[in-house]
């Protein structure tokens, strides 16, 4: 491409719903509905694993750190989407893009790992109990916990680094919520395919590796817990980790039918993006975190304890 069509971009148009005025002020309402939701709901799971000494335990600590994961990735969007509903400027800059980035896939990447070793934790607590305190001691858990994290955050900073490399032509309109990294690569004017192999390659390491790691460490639960003789022994021994399945299959579930639905030539070479995978955009950024803690307290005993507690104290000490 000539350089006359090529320019220096300081910021770019996140398109969203643009055009849909109606739709924005019904999206504004109940993604603000969610994200309180998302702030509440996680922040008492935080809170309850903190607090309540008969929760200090490797699943809890897991836990505590989802729902921590879960106010970062939705506060890294979901408050500049609100604005933007509401503003006639709908515009982010360049450096506030490749931030809204980097936290984005750091923290999707870092859930991907997390929901792996939850899985492996469940896997010890069922298929060997007597081992779990030895093999789940804290000098394993509280590092399984910080190579979540840290994988997060290598991922998103090699991606990020690549991607902001890039030079992009004088189109800076993303058709989309935020600044989604996939989106942003494919307004560059230059050769993406290194950058597609990069993402390749991490998708493989961070998306489907754990899912292998979690596929199977439930096919070995589910072996075992059949072997189990009474059923009371088998209900207990699921619901141990009936939640955390339930999360998987929702993180999973939602990102499989996102990225491997068929779209036809005509919708993926229009300028409107299809109205259902906004909304499955939106499911994925908000519907899951705001599902993780009414998943755990309605599925879990410990936690409604746990909460019950905490609201016992409170009223206690008033």
């Amino acid at each position: 491409m000539e350089w006359e069509n090529q320019t220096l971009l300081v910021e770019f148009f996140l398109k969203g719903l643009s055009g849909y005025p109606r739709l924005e002020l019904l999206f504004f309402v109940l993604i603000l509905f969610m994200y309180v939701v998302i702030l509440l709901g996680n922040g008492t799971l935080i809170l309850i694993s903190i607090l309540d000494s008969h929760l200090h335990t490797p699943m809890y600590f897991f836990l505590g750190n989802l729902s921590f994961l879960d106010i970062c990735y939705t506060t890294t969007s979901v408050p500049f989407t609100l604005v933007s509903f509401l503003s006639e400027r709908k515009t982010i800059s360049f450096s506030g893009c490749t931030v809204q980035m980097f936290l984005g896939l750091a923290m999707g990447t870092t859930e991907c790992v997390l929901l792996g070793m939850m899985a492996f934790d469940r896997y010890v607590a069922i298929c060997n109990p007597l081992r779990y305190p030895a093999i789940m001691s804290k000098n394993s858990y509280v590092p399984m916990a910080a190579g979540s994290w840290f994988a997060g955050v290598i991922n998103s900073a090699v991606q990020t680094t690549f991607v902001v490399q890039l030079t992009f032509c004088r189109n800076n309109v993303i058709n989309h919520f935020s600044c989604e990294i996939l989106a942003v690569m494919k307004m560059a004017c230059a050769d993406i395919s290194d950058n597609e192999f990069i993402m390749l390659v991490a998708t493989t390491l961070f998306t489907l590796m754990p899912l292998l790691l979690i596929v199977i460490s439930y096919s070995l639960i589910i072996s075992n817990v059949l072997k189990i003789r009474t059923s009371e022994g088998r209900s207990k021994a699921f619901s141990t980790c009936s939640a955390h399945l339930t999360v998987v299959i929702i993180f999973y579930g939602t990102i499989l039918f996102m990225y491997m639905k068929p779209k036809s030539k005509e919708i993926f070479d229009s300028d409107d993006f299809d109205v259902t995978d906004k909304l499955i955009s939106m499911f994925y950024g908000v519907m899951t975190p705001m599902m993780n803690p009414l998943i755990y307290s309605l599925r879990n005993k410990d936690v409604k304890e746990g909460v019950k507690h905490l609201l016992r104290r409170k009223l206690f000490n008033k």
